[in-house]
């Protein structure tokens, strides 16, 4: 098995060769597909994570359990983004809304098991960045 992952360069006569990557995570499927779709991989994750501080309040998530307050406070964002931002999240199975019953109720929110997946692809994305 080599060590070379193919992917598409506008300025090379072929395909580049990234040895940070193994061949072996690519398939068939990765080298044919020519536009993007909604079940993509690729296009479902960046569709959980698209929108300005969405990888920011999965961050927050990372340290546990927050209340809406305490990502607003932390976040330093609008009631807007924030609260859309959430539904995203909550809607993609990233992160779980919990309302405790009583007076005045809670709402909590909570990374899920596909949540805290994210903490390696954030990562990934990262050293990428500083690369």
């Amino acid at each position: 098995m080599t060590n070379q992952t193919v992917s598409d360069h506008p300025a090379s006569d072929g395909p580049a060769v990234d040895p940070h990557l193994s061949a072996d995570h690519l398939s068939a499927d990765h080298l044919t597909v020519d536009r993007p779709s909604p079940d993509c991989p690729v296009e479902i994750t960046l569709a959980a994570l698209r929108g300005r501080w969405t990888t920011l309040v999965v961050r927050e998530l990372f340290g546990g359990a927050r209340g809406y307050g305490e990502l607003a406070a932390a976040l330093a964002l609008s009631d807007k983004v924030l609260a859309d931002r959430l539904a995203q999240l909550v809607a993609h199975g990233v992160v779980e809304r919990v309302r405790t019953p009583g007076w005045p109720s809670r709402v909590t929110y909570t990374l899920t098991p596909r949540g805290e997946r994210l903490r390696g692809v954030l990562d990934a994305m990262w050293e990428w960045g500083a690369a």
